[in-house]
């Protein structure tokens, strides 16, 4: 659960509940099932008890949509955030400070230069982006080594009167 500020600095930088599921195309009942479960809180509750969403609680529920759309439950998405806070306590709003990717039911975060699945905490020590440099590298290298070749072949000397005979 977020922690409830008592004030806010500026009620101008705080976006209703109305605004909330309008930016982030979710239904009021979504949202508020989705306070009422602890999954996302506003930062700010008025004087009258209604929520108030700060920018980076509406980071949160753009990335908890996201999720959801990737085919993410909400109960995985609640089970992972747990599991990262305990993982990473120094991050205190995962959705908001992480980069999280669904892979079918998985989600992967990436945190400072790994990338590790969220409720195991298991390492993917594959990074595709590291083996498509390294092609590449190897594709620029035999391009220098061919050219090279090339250039060297032209430079020798042919001798008369050899000839290469063809098998016969």
């Amino acid at each position: 659960m977020v922690e409830q500020h008592n004030s806010p600095a500026n009620i101008e930088n705080f976006f209703t509940p109305s605004q909330i599921c309008t930016i982030v195309r979710i239904s009021r009942r979504q949202l508020q099932y989705w306070d009422m479960t602890g999954l996302i809180n506003p930062t700010y509750k008025t004087d009258g008890g209604h929520g108030r969403y700060t920018f980076q609680d509406l980071i949160a529920l753009k990335a908890t949509k996201k999720l959801i759309d990737a085919g993410v439950s909400v109960q995985k998405i609640r089970k992972n955030i747990g599991k990262l806070k305990w993982i990473l306590p120094k991050v205190k709003r995962p959705l908001e400070e992480l980069t999280l990717v669904a892979t079918g039911d998985v989600i992967l975060v990436f945190y400072e230069e790994t990338v590790f699945e969220a409720i195991s905490g298991q390492e993917w020590i594959l990074d595709i982006a590291d083996v498509y440099r390294d092609v590449k590298k190897w594709q620029r290298k035999t391009r220098t080594i061919k050219k090279y070749r090339r250039i060297k072949a032209r430079r020798l000397p042919q001798k008369s009167g050899s000839k290469l005979r063809t098998g016969q």
